[in-house]
C-alpha cells in the first residue's frame, strides 16, 4: 500500500500547486481585470467580496456532498472548473460575463479548498505523522509561480486571455490525470474509513463548540494574511517612504518565507509537537507586525514582512490538521466548516485595516492583527493530539504497509 499512498500524496501535492498558481494569477491581475471590464472603484469591492462569500457557500455545499460521494470526486471536478473559470475571466468583455466567471470561480474554489484539505488530513492520518505543512508549502510555491507568470504577462502587456490560456492548457490535463491517484479515507486500509456524521461523532452543537477555537484561530490567521496581501505595497510606499518598485517586494518576501517555513514545518511538528509550533508561529508573526508598525523605513519593514511569512505560514495547515485529530470520525464535516472561516478572515481583514488606517493611523492599524494573532496563544491547547493519535513528539509508529521500506515518502 506504500505505492498507493506515495501516488496519492504526489497527486494531491500537485493539486495544491495548481490551485496556488490559479489563485495568484487571479488576485495579482485584479487591476488588469478592472481595466478590461471597466469596473469602477466603487463597484470593485463588491466584486472582490463576492468571491470569498461564494467560496464559503461552496465549502458549505461540500460538507453535504461528501456525505454522499468521496472528497476525491469533489476535488476531481471542482479544480477544472476553477481553471476554466479563470480562463473565462480573461475571455469576456461584458460586465455580466466577468460576474459569471468570478461567481463560478468562487463557488468552485470553496469546494476545492475544502476537499483538498479533507484529503490532506486523511492522508496524514494514514501516514501517522505530520505532512500537512508540506502540501501548503507546495501551494505557496504555486503562488510564487503564478505571481511570476502574472508579472510576465503584465510586463509584456499580454491580454488576460493570452496570459491565462497557456497555464490552463498545461494544468488542466495534468490535474485530471493526477486525480486518478487521489486517496480517500479508507482507500489505503489504514485511514478511518467512511466517516460517521452523527451528532455524537462531531456534527452537533456541542461539536461546533469544540471546533470554535480552531475557527477563531483560522479567522485570525487570515486577517493577518489578507493584511499583508492587500496593504503591504501601500504601507511600504505611503508610510515607510519606499519607491513604487520597492513596494512590490514585501508580498514576494512574505510568500517566499511561507514556502520556507512550510517546507521545514512538518519536521518541527514531528519533533516538538503541533502546540509548540503554533505558539512559536503566533509569536513570530506578532513580532513581525510589531516590527512593521514601528519600522523607520522600508528596509526594516522588509524584516517585519519576513517574520510575518515565517510565523503565519504554520498556523493554517496545523489548524486543518487539528480539526482532523479532534473529530476523527467526522473530519470532513469539521474541515468544511472550518474552511468557511478562511473566507471570513479574508473578508474582515482588509476592510478592517483600511478603515482603521483611514480613521486613525496605518501604523496603529498594524497592531490590530498583531493582537489577534497573539490571541492564538490562548487557543493553542486545541492543537494537542488526542490520546493514541498522531501529531506530537510521541507520534505512533508507521505500520508495515505504510512505512516499511520507505525512504521519506
Amino acid at each position: 500500500m506504500t505505492d498507493v499512498l506515495r501516488r496519492g500524496r504526489a497527486s494531491l501535492a500537485f493539486s495544491f500547486f495548481a490551485q496556488g498558481v490559479a489563485f495568484a494569477l487571479l488576485v495579482t491581475r485584479i487591476p488588469a481585470i478592472q481595466d478590461r471590464y471597466g469596473i469602477s472603484d466603487t463597484l470593485l469591492p463588491a466584486f472582490l467580496a463576492a468571491v470569498p462569500v461564494l467560496a464559503g457557500l461552496g465549502s458549505v455545499a461540500t460538507e453535504h456532498l461528501v456525505k454522499r460521494i468521496p472528497p476525491s470526486h469533489v476535488l476531481r471536478w471542482s479544480q477544472p472548473v476553477v481553471l476554466l473559470a479563470l480562463l473565462g475571466v480573461g475571455a469576456g468583455d461584458q460586465l455580466v460575463e466577468v460576474a459569471i466567471a468570478l461567481g463560478a470561480f468562487g463557488l468552485a474554489v470553496g469546494a476545492l479548498d475544502a476537499s483538498m484539505n479533507m484529503l490532506g488530513v486523511s492522508l496524514q492520518r494514514s501516514y501517522g505523522r505530520s505532512i500537512m505543512l508540506g502540501f501548503h508549502a507546495v501551494y505557496s510555491l504555486g503562488g510564487i509561480v503564478g505571481a511570476s507568470l502574472a508579472w510576465a504577462g503584465a510586463h509584456w502587456h499580454m491580454a488576460l486571455f493570452v496570459s491565462y490560456l497557456p497555464v490552463v492548457l498545461v494544468l488542466l490535463p495534468l490535474v485530471l490525470l493526477g486525480s486518478r491517484w487521489y486517496v480517500d479515507a479508507g482507500t489505503d486500509g489504514k485511514a478511518d474509513g467512511r466517516e460517521d456524521t452523527r451528532a455524537g461523532a462531531g456534527s452537533g452543537p456541542l461539536a461546533f463548540k469544540l471546533l470554535l477555537p480552531l475557527c477563531l484561530v483560522m479567522t485570525f490567521a487570515y486577517i493577518g494574511d489578507s493584511t499583508v496581501s492587500n496593504w503591504s505595497a501601500k504601507y511600504v510606499e505611503d508610510v515607510l517612504g519606499g519607491s513604487e518598485q520597492t513596494a512590490t517586494v514585501p508580498y514576494n518576501v512574505y510568500m517566499v518565507m511561507t514556502l520556507v517555513g512550510r517546507a521545514v514545518g512538518d519536521f518541527g511538528v514531528r519533533r516538538f509537537g503541533a502546540v509548540a509550533v503554533v505558539r512559536l508561529g503566533a509569536v513570530v508573526a506578532a513580532l513581525g507586525f510589531g516590527v512593521v508598525a514601528v519600522a523607520p523605513g522600508a528596509g526594516v519593514g522588509m524584516l517585519g514582512f519576513t517574520l510575518l511569512g515565517l510565523g503565519l505560514c504554520v498556523i493554517v495547515p496545523q489548524t486543518f490538521a487539528a480539526a482532523g485529530r479532534k473529530f476523527p470520525g467526522a473530519s470532513d464535516t469539521a474541515i468544511a466548516r472550518l474552511n468557511i472561516f478562511n473566507y471570513v478572515g479574508f473578508l474582515v481583514g482588509s476592510p478592517l485595516v483600511g478603515a482603521l488606517g483611514d480613521a486613525w493611523d496605518y501604523r496603529g492599524a498594524m497592531l490590530v492583527p498583531m493582537v489577534l494573532v497573539l490571541a492564538t496563544l490562548r487557543y493553542a491547547r486545541s492543537f494537542e493530539p488526542q490520546p493514541d493519535r498522531y501529531g506530537d513528539v510521541h507520534e505512533r509508529p508507521r505500520t508495515a504497509d505504510v512505512g516499511r521500506g520507505s525512504n521519506g515518502v
